[in-house]
């Protein structure tokens, strides 16, 4: 279907890859995974011929079509959504506006007429009277409203951009879908929506993405960017991940004997099958367990950090209680009514349909928002350290990361370099990226710097807003863990269902209406009948 042969890519003396060789065939999704800067992105330009490859070529197979999630938000605002949405078919959009024309002439010509029939039955053969249609269908499942559907792009906000250019990249079944992260900005129910359509996908998909479930449950195959090469392997991202991560250990033991190593191996390919055999995706992926074979995995040259969330003191019973908080920005009412009354230990997801409703919560009780009415109260014992979305605020000064980070120390010993260097090397701040100006820092470091400071304050509560956002995957694992083992309590806000799901032991919704609050894990929430027609009505105003 698609090949890549002896492709290199080459930016001055840096060598992203070096005579890759790689076919992508029909039926599979290949999830693209490896650090930030492995060359994720600059890999998906060069398949879909946005960037030329150093030396090598890539081939497509006569007569298929390519489809690419679209990066440029703006590039289509002067075409309605529809019109915009049907352009991800290119020669089909061509015939339509060519025939538009021709049926705007009342007096055609003779070559005009066979050329209009021409067109009409090559549109027919391309389904394109169907195409305003299934374009509209495409938009309704991804959340476009239909009142939407004539609007111009440009009229429209960045986040319903991305939808309808998540819409374009999936119109008319594409022989080859190209995405780079498309989960981003997208709600859990069309991210489920988007799951399930590319988990029966029957052409070939390519992904790059940072969100785990979503990369579980699409993918047949994992490209791993690494050691300077593309790693294919059969398997999800949990595979990839949890053999990596035996293998590393295994590594570790070179003692261990040959037997034993089998042995462990062998229960991992039988438990990971158990797994994969119960999820909805079952039938259209149980191929892949027959196929997964440990032995070609290898250990990750990857390195996380050390993210470890000491608290000073362990809090008292009384955590933390809202009484009658209610919000509103710019007109809209964005939370009303919520009594939140936390237990210790508890780790809440806070969601809400409006991202601003989650974020305004947040500044309320931290102190740097006023509610428009209600109130809260921290328990005595307690002490908070916060993660907010925007964290701008907080990178003004050209100060070098160590000074930065030197703010925030409460000791002597905390204040010195040695101290300091280390902490931030744990972090992934070695040698001289500690010393560089925190005005630099890319989006990124700065959450893995602010998660630094976190640390250091060493609060028995933790508040954290989007915190997996800007983070690569050995980060966002690293985070995922360090809140599992944290002994105090949580609260956060994330689009990441994987991150969802093994934290949280409660879910809190916050809307126009009221307060949601159950204690489940986000799985259970989500898939609740009851709990969803609840929600609707909290947000009908």
């Amino acid at each position: 279907m698609l090949s890549v042969n002896n492709v290199s890519v080459q930016f001055g003396k840096r060598v992203l890859f070096d005579e890759v060789n790689a076919q992508f065939k029909k039926g599979n999704t290949y999830g693209i995974i490896g650090a930030n800067g492995a060359g994720k992105s600059t890999f998906l330009k060069v398949l879909s011929g946005e960037i030329e490859p150093t030396t090598g070529s890539v081939h497509l197979e006569p007569g298929k079509r390519m489809s690419v999630l679209n990066q440029d938000h703006n590039a289509f605002d002067d075409y309605t959504v529809l019109d915009t949405v049907i352009m991800g078919n290119k020669d089909l959009y061509a015939i339509q506006k060519e025939l538009d024309q021709l049926y705007a002439n009342p007096a055609p010509s003779d070559k005009e007429v066979e050329r209009m029939g021409e067109l009409q039955e090559k549109f027919e053969e391309m389904n394109g009277w169907n195409a305003e249609s299934d374009a509209a269908i495409l938009l309704s499942n991804l959340g476009v409203p239909e009142d939407m559907h004539y609007m111009k792009m440009g009229d429209l906000e960045s986040k319903m951009k991305v939808r309808v250019l998540l819409a374009q990249a999936l119109f008319g079944n594409p022989d080859v879908l190209i995405m780079d992260e498309p989960t981003n900005d997208l709600d859990f129910e069309t991210i489920a929506w988007l799951e399930d359509f590319l988990a029966n996908y029957e052409n070939t998909v390519i992904v790059v993405s940072h969100d785990r479930h979503f990369l579980d449950a699409v993918s047949t195959h994992t490209v791993d960017i690494d050691y300077g090469k593309l790693n294919f392997y059969t398997g999800n991202y949990s595979f990839w991940y949890n053999a990596s991560q035996l293998k590393a250990r295994q590594r570790a033991q070179q003692n261990k004997k040959a037997e034993e190593r089998k042995k462990e191996l062998e229960d991992f390919i039988r438990r990971f099958s158990a797994n994969v055999a119960k999820s909805k995706q079952a039938t259209a992926r149980k191929k892949m367990i027959e196929k997964l074979n440990i032995d070609d995995v290898k250990p990750s040259s990857r390195r996380y950090p050390g993210i470890i969330f000491q608290p000073e003191r362990e809090a008292g019973d009384q955590i933390f209680e809202t009484e009658n908080l209610s919000k509103s920005i710019d007109e809209d009412l964005l939370f009303a009514r919520v009594n939140i009354n936390l237990n210790k230990g508890d780790k809440v997801a806070l969601i809400s349909k409006d991202s601003r409703a989650t974020t305004a919560f947040y500044e309320i009780v931290t102190g740097n928002m006023e509610p428009d009415t209600g109130s809260y109260r921290w328990g005595v014992t307690t002490k908070q350290a916060y993660l907010p979305a925007d964290n701008s605020k907080y990178f003004t000064e050209d100060i070098s990361l160590v000074d930065w980070l030197r703010q925030f120390a409460k000791t002597d010993e905390e204040r010195e370099d040695v101290y300091l260097r280390g902490f931030l090397g744990k972090m992934l701040f070695s040698g001289d990226e500690a010393l560089k100006s925190v005005k630099v820092l890319s989006g990124g470091e700065k959450v893995r710097a602010m998660l630094s400071r976190m640390m250091m304050e060493k609060a028995n509560v933790l508040l954290l807003d989007e915190p997996t956002n800007h983070l690569d995957l050995e980060s966002i694992q690293a985070l995922n863990n360090a809140l599992i083992n944290f002994p105090g309590t949580v609260i956060f806000t994330t689009r990441d269902h994987a991150f969802a799901q093994s934290v949280a032991n409660r879910i809190i919704e916050i809307t126009p209406k009221g307060t949601l609050d159950k204690l489940m894990t986000f799985d259970e929430y989500l898939s609740d009948k009851k709990i969803k027609e609840q929600r609707e009505k909290m947000y009908q105003l």
